[in-house]
């Protein structure tokens, strides 16, 4: 079987469990020393051992080197592009999983009905901690939801005192409709929206196989947020609006920050895993590298397989091998 393109073995790169779930970095050099990548700014130098990070954010302001990105796509870490303290993502790398077996657990788990209304059972158990939900529809469900949501809009607008009405978005625009509190909402939203794109993207799960939202490219990013805005955006908007700080930029300085406080990126990862691996199973992290077949399932690949279909003096020369060292 031919060497991937990444020389780094299976044995020697930590599993993501293992590892430290991220690293923001902004306004510095990144570059590289034996098998650490280096932080370089004007105050300090930071040493990072590579094999220990599952996703590097790359803030604002940051330059890195192309020896940093060779060592970090050995060790199996994912490289976002990202605005301040994680929120929009404008470009990712390779992730940690050296092959496809979080997306194929995904897309197993979406396309069979009954193990999908299974997880998006999950998703709305996490919204209802210590009630009992076994019995209700997925209809009752959103209508439950939807409920839960108008009554958190009404509590934060008593509590703030900033009044409150219905919804407004603009579709596209994240800061173009409504009142301010609605303006602040939405670009609140939005800065979630990237950061829960960066994560997703980050350990390998497809941002696209939703289990509630279906059919846009970002559906499971839209599943994941809708988790935390209870905790994370609605109360911040109005905490907004009543301090008059209506800004497209207060609401995204002030989500970074509780982000950083509510210590919500490895919150992200530890809630895609369970919902997408119950206790019990394994994923195999390496690249298993084979070939699909109707028969057998998989079957290796990088080798010949003519002469096990074809004569030796068979004129035709199908003995094709796949290098996958040197990448088209």
């Amino acid at each position: 079987m031919a060497e991937p393109w990444w020389r780094a073995g299976p044995q020697e790169v930590h599993r993501l469990e293992d590892r430290v779930s991220s690293l923001y970095v902004e306004r510095c050099h990144i570059d590289r020393d034996d098998n650490a990548i280096v932080l370089v700014n004007k105050a300090r130098v930071v040493h990072v051992p590579a094999a220990w990070l599952a996703v590097l954010l790359i803030g604002p302001g940051s330059r890195i080197t192309h020896a940093a990105v060779t060592l970090l796509a050995d060790s199996g870490t994912s490289l976002c592009w990202v605005g301040e303290h994680g929120v929009r993502l404008y470009a990712s790398g390779h992730g940690v999983a050296r092959g496809s077996q979080l997306q194929l657990r995904q897309a197993w788990l979406v396309t069979r009905p009954k193990e999908r209304v299974a997880v998006a059972r999950r998703m709305y158990d996490m919204r209802f901690p210590g009630e009992d939900t076994s019995d209700l529809t997925l209809q009752q469900l959103r209508g439950r939801e939807g409920t839960r949501v108008r009554r958190l809009y009404a509590e934060h607008s008593q509590r703030t005192g900033v009044p409150w009405t219905k919804r407004e978005y603009k579709a596209g625009d994240a800061f173009a409709a409504g009142d301010d509190v609605n303006r602040l909402l939405s670009a609140a939203n939005s800065a979630l929206y990237g950061l829960c794109h960066a994560v997703v993207t980050g350990i390998g799960a497809s941002p696209a196989l939703g289990f509630v939202h279906t059919g846009a490219a970002l559906s499971f990013v839209l599943d994941i947020a809708d988790l935390y805005k209870a905790d994370f955006t609605i109360p911040l908007a109005f905490d907004l609006a009543a301090k008059g700080l209506t800004t497209e930029r207060d609401a995204r300085t002030a989500f970074r920050d509780t982000v950083v406080q509510g210590k919500l990126l490895p919150r992200v990862i530890t809630d895609i895993k369970t919902l997408l691996v119950p206790d019990g199973s394994t994923l195999i992290e390496d690249d298993q590298g084979g070939l699909w077949d109707d028969e057998e399932g998989v079957v290796s690949g990088g080798r010949n397989w003519g002469s096990e279909h074809f004569s030796a003096n068979s004129h035709l020369d199908v003995g094709l091998e796949l290098d996958r060292s040197t990448p088209p």
